[in-house]
């Protein structure tokens, strides 16, 4: 339907901010009281095919959703995920048996070499991707612009709410990624060039892949950017170098999560740290 959107988010205060704006608006908001899970991994499709009856890969593309059938019982399966891997995510209507179909994935799952795993598991993937969490990597006080989402604004649109604060605001990226050289920074410290505050750390994680810290910043300004090195509080309670880059870390083609590649890192592949110039 063209005039029906569903907005999933983990946390936040978005639904009241919907309800406080659709005010004498011809809208209906309301929670569809949905469970989510996700199956993420280069075999999640193949796991999908063997508990839905005809079902085939080749049938959706990247973002698409469907309403299936799992053990009889009709659930909507989107292909997204908070991993930027191959993957799909469950909703459980309030009407589903929700811990049956569970531990059937669960079970059919075992036999593909799936685990389960909660959201420090795969922090890595979605910082690595650049995947941004709501009220973390963006907040109230941020706009699309500065943290890269400005491609999907629309000026062309007649109106919608803060079309005028946006067209005159900065419309340059402040928020990148860091690798740290020998640490992991804390979530929330400021990070630094010769002891000026140049920005803040929003997500951090350690990266067994890349073997160091990564995360992601919101820098002050436009002045700094991907190359510059800094200094950042780690989890150790020291101070360690750290360099600003590109989100996504890697496969900014995007093709593991569209699974144009399947291959599974048999080893990881270090990042080779700061470089130095003489």
């Amino acid at each position: 339907e063209e005039d029906k959107y569903w907005f999933a988010q983990a946390d936040g205060d978005l639904f009241s901010w919907y309800k406080a704006h659709s005010k004498n608006m011809d809208v209906e908001i309301k929670d569809p009281e949905v469970w989510v899970s996700q199956i993420q991994g280069p075999l999640s499709m193949k796991l999908l095919e063997n508990i839905t009856d005809g079902f085939s890969e080749n049938d959706w593309k990247y973002f698409d959703w469907k309403e299936l059938q799992i053990l009889d019982q009709k659930v909507i399966i989107s292909r997204s995920g908070f991993t930027n891997e191959l993957g799909w995510e469950i909703y459980f209507r309030p009407e589903n048996e929700t811990e049956k179909i569970g531990d059937y994935i669960l079970e059919e799952g075992k036999k593909l070499g799936m685990i389960l795993v909660a959201t420090p598991g795969f922090r890595c993937r979605r910082i690595e991707a650049g995947l941004l969490s709501a009220g973390q990597d963006f907040t109230k006080k941020t706009n699309p612009f500065s943290v890269g989402l400005g491609r999907f604004i629309n000026f062309d649109k007649k109106d919608f709410i803060g079309k005028e604060a946006l067209m005159t605001s900065d419309k340059k990226c402040k928020t990148w990624g860091i690798r740290v050289a020998e640490g992991t920074a804390i979530k929330g410290e400021s990070i630094k060039i010769n002891e000026k505050n140049i920005g803040k750390i929003t997500s951090s994680t350690w990266s067994p892949y890349q073997i160091c810290g990564v995360g992601i910043v919101h820098l002050n300004n436009n002045e700094n950017g991907p190359g510059d090195v800094v200094d950042v509080k780690c989890t150790d309670g020291k101070f360690h170098k750290g360099e600003i880059c590109k989100l996504p870390m890697y496969d900014s083609k995007g093709e593991i999560v569209r699974g144009l590649n399947r291959n599974i890192p048999k080893v990881p592949n270090p990042w080779p740290g700061i470089k130095t110039t003489n």
